[in-house]
Protein backbone atom coordinates (compact mmCIF):
# COMPACT_ATOMS: atom_id res chain seq x y z
CA UNK A 1 0.00 0.00 0.00
CA UNK A 2 1.50 3.51 -0.91
CA UNK A 3 1.45 5.98 1.22
CA UNK A 4 -0.68 9.08 0.05
CA UNK A 5 1.17 12.01 -1.51
CA UNK A 6 2.19 15.11 0.69
CA UNK A 7 0.79 18.16 0.36
CA UNK A 8 3.51 20.65 -0.76
CA UNK A 9 4.32 23.15 1.91
CA UNK A 10 2.53 26.37 1.47
CA UNK A 11 4.55 28.96 0.42
CA UNK A 12 5.46 31.75 2.87
CA UNK A 13 3.56 34.84 2.31
CA UNK A 14 5.88 38.01 3.16
CA UNK A 15 4.35 40.98 4.27
CA UNK A 16 7.86 43.03 3.87
CA UNK A 17 10.04 42.89 1.00
CA UNK A 18 13.22 44.61 0.28
CA UNK A 19 15.18 43.85 -1.94
CA UNK A 20 19.11 44.82 -2.58
CA UNK A 21 17.22 48.74 -1.98
CA UNK A 22 19.90 51.74 -2.51
CA UNK A 23 18.69 54.85 -1.26
CA UNK A 24 21.12 57.91 -1.19
CA UNK A 25 20.42 61.65 0.24
CA UNK A 26 21.74 64.14 -1.22
CA UNK A 27 24.00 67.45 1.08
CA UNK A 28 23.48 71.17 1.50
CA UNK A 29 26.98 70.60 -0.92
CA UNK A 30 25.70 68.83 -3.49
CA UNK A 31 27.64 65.61 -2.31
CA UNK A 32 25.49 62.37 -1.71
CA UNK A 33 25.23 60.00 1.61
CA UNK A 34 24.17 56.64 0.91
CA UNK A 35 21.62 55.57 3.59
CA UNK A 36 20.95 52.12 2.48
CA UNK A 37 23.43 49.96 0.56
CA UNK A 38 21.78 47.20 -1.25
CA UNK A 39 19.78 46.47 1.96
CA UNK A 40 17.71 42.93 1.58
CA UNK A 41 15.42 42.27 3.80
CA UNK A 42 12.09 39.93 4.58
CA UNK A 43 9.47 39.53 6.95
CA UNK A 44 6.35 37.12 7.12
CA UNK A 45 3.28 37.62 7.47
CA UNK A 46 2.54 38.30 11.29
CA UNK A 47 5.61 37.72 12.50
CA UNK A 48 7.63 40.09 14.92
CA UNK A 49 11.15 41.47 13.93
CA UNK A 50 13.56 43.58 15.81
CA UNK A 51 15.82 46.38 13.68
CA UNK A 52 19.27 47.13 15.11
CA UNK A 53 22.45 48.65 14.58
CA UNK A 54 23.98 52.12 16.07
CA UNK A 55 22.70 55.19 14.96
CA UNK A 56 23.14 55.87 11.41
CA UNK A 57 23.18 52.05 10.49
CA UNK A 58 19.92 52.53 7.93
CA UNK A 59 17.18 51.71 10.21
CA UNK A 60 14.84 54.83 10.16
CA UNK A 61 15.35 54.97 6.21
CA UNK A 62 13.88 51.33 6.31
CA UNK A 63 10.93 52.55 8.20
CA UNK A 64 10.22 55.37 6.07
CA UNK A 65 10.90 53.09 3.01
CA UNK A 66 7.90 50.91 4.24
CA UNK A 67 5.39 53.91 3.79
CA UNK A 68 7.34 56.40 0.96
CA UNK A 69 8.15 59.04 3.67
CA UNK A 70 11.81 59.40 2.80
CA UNK A 71 12.35 63.32 3.14
CA UNK A 72 12.92 65.33 -0.14
CA UNK A 73 16.26 64.75 -0.28
CA UNK A 74 16.49 61.34 -0.30
CA UNK A 75 15.84 59.27 -3.07
CA UNK A 76 15.74 55.13 -3.91
CA UNK A 77 18.46 54.60 -6.71
CA UNK A 78 17.80 50.81 -7.47
CA UNK A 79 15.99 47.78 -5.78
CA UNK A 80 12.44 47.06 -4.78
CA UNK A 81 9.98 47.38 -1.67
CA UNK A 82 6.73 45.68 -1.42
CA UNK A 83 4.66 45.43 0.90
CA UNK A 84 1.71 42.99 1.15
CA UNK A 85 2.83 42.23 -2.61
CA UNK A 86 2.09 45.48 -3.23
CA UNK A 87 5.04 47.47 -5.04
CA UNK A 88 5.68 50.62 -3.19
CA UNK A 89 8.04 52.48 -4.96
CA UNK A 90 5.37 52.48 -8.60
CA UNK A 91 2.26 53.52 -6.37
CA UNK A 92 0.76 56.75 -7.24
CA UNK A 93 -0.17 59.48 -5.08
CA UNK A 94 -3.78 57.97 -4.11
CA UNK A 95 -2.33 54.49 -3.28
CA UNK A 96 0.48 55.96 -1.16
CA UNK A 97 -2.08 57.70 0.45
CA UNK A 98 -4.34 54.67 1.09
CA UNK A 99 -1.04 52.49 1.94
CA UNK A 100 -0.07 55.02 5.02
CA UNK A 101 -3.95 55.18 6.08
CA UNK A 102 -4.75 51.14 5.87
CA UNK A 103 -1.73 49.26 5.98
CA UNK A 104 1.43 50.83 7.17
CA UNK A 105 0.99 52.10 10.93
CA UNK A 106 3.50 53.70 12.76
CA UNK A 107 4.66 54.55 16.25
CA UNK A 108 7.43 57.56 17.15
CA UNK A 109 9.91 57.58 19.49
CA UNK A 110 8.18 60.68 21.09
CA UNK A 111 4.55 60.83 21.66
CA UNK A 112 3.47 64.00 22.78
CA UNK A 113 5.20 65.88 20.07
CA UNK A 114 3.15 63.09 17.16
CA UNK A 115 -0.02 64.68 19.09
CA UNK A 116 -1.58 68.34 18.36
CA UNK A 117 -0.75 70.41 21.32
CA UNK A 118 -4.01 72.70 21.01
CA UNK A 119 -6.37 70.39 20.69
CA UNK A 120 -8.17 67.90 23.29
CA UNK A 121 -7.67 64.34 22.84
CA UNK A 122 -11.15 63.34 22.25
CA UNK A 123 -11.53 65.70 19.14
CA UNK A 124 -8.11 64.36 18.13
CA UNK A 125 -9.18 60.92 17.69
CA UNK A 126 -12.31 61.62 15.74
CA UNK A 127 -10.26 63.37 13.14
CA UNK A 128 -7.61 60.98 12.88
CA UNK A 129 -10.00 58.07 12.38
CA UNK A 130 -13.31 59.41 10.64
CA UNK A 131 -15.79 56.31 10.30
CA UNK A 132 -14.21 54.67 13.22
CA UNK A 133 -14.42 57.39 15.99
CA UNK A 134 -18.06 58.45 15.69
CA UNK A 135 -18.61 59.66 19.59
CA UNK A 136 -17.24 60.18 22.36
CA UNK A 137 -18.46 56.22 23.14
CA UNK A 138 -16.54 54.97 20.35
CA UNK A 139 -13.44 57.21 21.65
CA UNK A 140 -13.62 56.05 25.35
CA UNK A 141 -13.40 52.51 24.08
CA UNK A 142 -10.30 53.00 22.03
CA UNK A 143 -8.86 54.50 25.58
CA UNK A 144 -9.89 51.36 27.39
CA UNK A 145 -8.74 49.15 25.26
CA UNK A 146 -4.84 50.14 25.96
CA UNK A 147 -6.35 50.00 29.77
CA UNK A 148 -6.38 53.80 30.02
CA UNK A 149 -7.94 54.84 33.43
CA UNK A 150 -11.28 56.73 33.02
CA UNK A 151 -11.18 56.79 29.79
CA UNK A 152 -13.89 59.70 28.92
CA UNK A 153 -11.63 62.07 31.58
CA UNK A 154 -8.58 62.14 29.10
CA UNK A 155 -11.08 62.60 25.80
CA UNK A 156 -11.36 66.49 27.77
CA UNK A 157 -7.53 67.00 27.93
CA UNK A 158 -5.18 68.22 25.96
CA UNK A 159 -1.75 66.33 25.19
CA UNK A 160 0.29 68.29 27.82
CA UNK A 161 -1.72 67.25 31.15
CA UNK A 162 -1.10 63.54 30.76
CA UNK A 163 1.82 61.78 31.23
CA UNK A 164 4.43 60.73 28.39
CA UNK A 165 3.32 56.95 28.84
CA UNK A 166 -0.41 57.49 28.62
CA UNK A 167 0.69 59.73 25.53
CA UNK A 168 2.00 56.51 24.16
CA UNK A 169 -1.14 54.81 24.95
CA UNK A 170 -2.92 57.44 23.01
CA UNK A 171 -0.62 57.04 20.15
CA UNK A 172 -0.95 52.94 20.20
CA UNK A 173 -4.63 53.46 20.20
CA UNK A 174 -4.98 55.67 17.29
CA UNK A 175 -2.23 53.57 14.93
CA UNK A 176 -3.92 50.23 15.90
CA UNK A 177 -7.62 51.54 15.34
CA UNK A 178 -7.40 51.15 11.37
CA UNK A 179 -5.70 47.63 11.71
CA UNK A 180 -2.57 48.00 10.29
CA UNK A 181 -1.23 44.99 8.67
CA UNK A 182 2.64 46.11 9.43
CA UNK A 183 3.16 48.40 12.56
CA UNK A 184 6.73 49.95 12.52
CA UNK A 185 7.63 51.57 15.90
CA UNK A 186 10.78 53.14 16.69
CA UNK A 187 11.94 52.81 19.32
CA UNK A 188 8.51 53.84 21.04
CA UNK A 189 9.32 53.58 24.70
CA UNK A 190 12.66 55.07 24.73
CA UNK A 191 11.07 58.75 25.98
CA UNK A 192 9.42 56.30 28.63
CA UNK A 193 10.00 56.08 32.90
CA UNK A 194 11.40 52.77 32.60
CA UNK A 195 9.06 51.87 35.38
CA UNK A 196 6.14 51.75 32.41
CA UNK A 197 8.25 50.78 29.45
CA UNK A 198 7.10 46.83 29.72
CA UNK A 199 3.94 47.92 30.41
CA UNK A 200 3.53 49.74 27.11
CA UNK A 201 5.55 47.39 25.37
CA UNK A 202 3.45 44.53 26.23
CA UNK A 203 -0.05 46.03 25.78
CA UNK A 204 1.48 47.27 22.29
CA UNK A 205 2.84 43.07 20.91
CA UNK A 206 -0.44 42.05 22.65
CA UNK A 207 -2.77 44.02 20.89
CA UNK A 208 -0.39 43.42 17.73
CA UNK A 209 -0.82 39.58 17.94
CA UNK A 210 -4.45 39.74 18.20
CA UNK A 211 -4.68 41.63 15.05
CA UNK A 212 -2.02 39.18 13.49
CA UNK A 213 -0.16 42.48 12.57
CA UNK A 214 3.32 42.49 11.53
CA UNK A 215 5.69 44.01 13.85
CA UNK A 216 8.99 46.05 13.04
CA UNK A 217 10.69 47.06 15.86
CA UNK A 218 13.39 49.71 15.89
CA UNK A 219 15.45 49.64 18.81
CA UNK A 220 19.19 50.05 20.64
CA UNK A 221 17.97 47.83 23.35
CA UNK A 222 18.93 44.40 22.62
CA UNK A 223 17.29 42.71 25.49
CA UNK A 224 14.26 43.75 24.64
CA UNK A 225 14.50 42.99 21.52
CA UNK A 226 15.65 39.48 22.35
CA UNK A 227 12.67 39.25 24.57
CA UNK A 228 10.04 40.95 22.57
CA UNK A 229 10.69 39.71 18.56
CA UNK A 230 10.99 36.65 16.77
CA UNK A 231 13.49 37.61 14.36
CA UNK A 232 16.20 40.00 13.97
CA UNK A 233 18.06 41.87 11.47
CA UNK A 234 21.42 43.79 12.29
CA UNK A 235 22.04 46.93 10.02
CA UNK A 236 25.99 48.29 9.57
CA UNK A 237 26.65 50.78 7.34
CA UNK A 238 23.17 50.61 5.15
CA UNK A 239 23.00 46.62 4.67
CA UNK A 240 21.67 44.10 6.94
CA UNK A 241 24.85 42.20 7.94
CA UNK A 242 22.93 39.45 9.88
CA UNK A 243 19.20 38.10 9.94
CA UNK A 244 17.66 35.02 11.63
CA UNK A 245 15.97 34.01 15.02
CA UNK A 246 15.96 36.22 18.17
CA UNK A 247 17.80 34.01 20.36
CA UNK A 248 20.28 32.41 17.92
CA UNK A 249 21.70 35.89 16.81
CA UNK A 250 21.97 37.55 20.01
CA UNK A 251 23.21 34.51 21.66
CA UNK A 252 25.40 33.22 19.44
CA UNK A 253 26.29 36.35 16.85
CA UNK A 254 28.48 35.10 13.89
CA UNK A 255 28.92 38.74 12.39
CA UNK A 256 31.52 40.62 13.79
CA UNK A 257 29.86 43.85 14.28
CA UNK A 258 26.64 41.94 15.65
CA UNK A 259 29.65 40.40 17.91
CA UNK A 260 30.70 43.77 18.64
CA UNK A 261 27.06 45.26 19.42
CA UNK A 262 26.17 42.46 21.66
CA UNK A 263 29.68 43.16 23.35
CA UNK A 264 28.99 46.94 23.75
CA UNK A 265 25.21 46.45 25.19
CA UNK A 266 24.94 48.36 28.74
CA UNK A 267 22.20 45.29 29.71
CA UNK A 268 24.85 42.59 29.65
CA UNK A 269 27.38 44.91 31.58
CA UNK A 270 28.40 43.77 35.09
CA UNK A 271 28.26 46.53 38.12
CA UNK A 272 31.76 48.64 37.49
CA UNK A 273 32.26 46.82 34.17
CA UNK A 274 33.89 49.02 31.57
CA UNK A 275 31.44 49.10 28.42
CA UNK A 276 34.24 48.84 25.58
CA UNK A 277 32.35 50.51 22.77
CA UNK A 278 35.61 50.61 20.93
CA UNK A 279 35.33 46.89 20.11
CA UNK A 280 32.55 48.54 17.72
CA UNK A 281 34.61 50.86 15.64
CA UNK A 282 37.24 47.52 15.58
CA UNK A 283 34.55 45.57 14.26
CA UNK A 284 33.98 47.73 11.51
CA UNK A 285 36.97 46.64 9.38
CA UNK A 286 35.96 43.14 9.51
CA UNK A 287 32.31 44.55 9.60
CA UNK A 288 31.21 43.87 5.87
CA UNK A 289 31.49 41.09 3.38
Amino acid sequence: MTSPAQSPASPVVHAIEITDVVVEYVRRDGGRVRALDHATLEVAAGRRIGLVGESGSGKSTVAALLSRLLPANGSVTSGRVAVNGRDVLAMDSAEVRALRRDVVGMIPQDPVSSLDPTMRIGRQLRLALPGIVTSDADAAELLDRVRIRDPRGVLRLFPHQISGGMAQRVVIAMTLARNPRVLVADEPTAALDSSVRHEVTNLLFEIADEQDTTVVWLSHDLRSVGRWCERVAVMFDGAVVEEGPAGTVLQSPTHPYTIALAGADPASARPGERIETGVIAQARKGARP
